[in-house]
């Protein structure tokens, strides 16, 4: 389990990462401020046994605007019914509101120190919700840091990470209470 505080705003974020039948369930609640509302958004992220999203859900507000997504991903990603055709070829989902989605490629990929993966995560992108292909590059730096970049935009962070891959910094962003 960990407690996140958001760095560059008012918020905090809280998720856990528990086993479920032969996969993972990555699930958490990021309570923050948006544009001076309060947002609220819970999700649940199930993969497989190697780490490739099968499902996710994101529900809550931002301010007086409900959300409720469901993704599912079944020879494509479908987003609340409807296909997603632009990330069919993705395996990650990564949440920008929260830094937990890191974990997923990060354990997926299981690089060695030195290594690095290019890769296309499907992105819900906050607060348009929008699901669309982010290309992202990551690194291992050492045992406990992998660097993460964001090839479209050349956001580049250094990922203070623990055994498991969860990311206890998000220098600027996130960091662990």
């Amino acid at each position: 389990m960990k407690l996140w505080q958001w760095i560059d705003r008012p918020g905090h974020e809280a998720s856990r990462l528990t086993r479920q039948g032969g996969g993972w369930l990555l699930a958490g609640t990021a309570a923050f401020a948006h544009e001076a509302k309060p947002c609220a958004l819970t999700y649940a992220i199930e993969c497989d046994a190697e780490w490739r999203t099968k499902r996710a859900r994101v529900d809550g507000w931002v301010g007086e605007r409900d959300i409720a997504i469901e993704i599912h991903v079944n020879d494509g990603w479908w987003m609340n019914g409807s296909e997603v055709a632009a990330v069919r070829d993705c395996i990650d989902v990564d949440l920008n509101f929260s830094p937990s989605t890191n974990l997923l490629p990060i354990r997926r990929l299981n690089l060695r120190v030195g290594e690095e993966a290019s890769v296309r995560a499907a992105w819900l992108r906050f607060p348009s919700f929008a699901l669309e292909p982010l290309a992202q590059r990551y690194t291992r730096i050492d045992e406990t840091h992998v660097r993460y970049q964001s090839i479209a935009s050349g956001f580049e962070a250094l990922l203070t990470v623990d055994s498991d891959g969860m990311v206890n910094d998000y220098p600027g962003v996130w960091r662990l209470v």
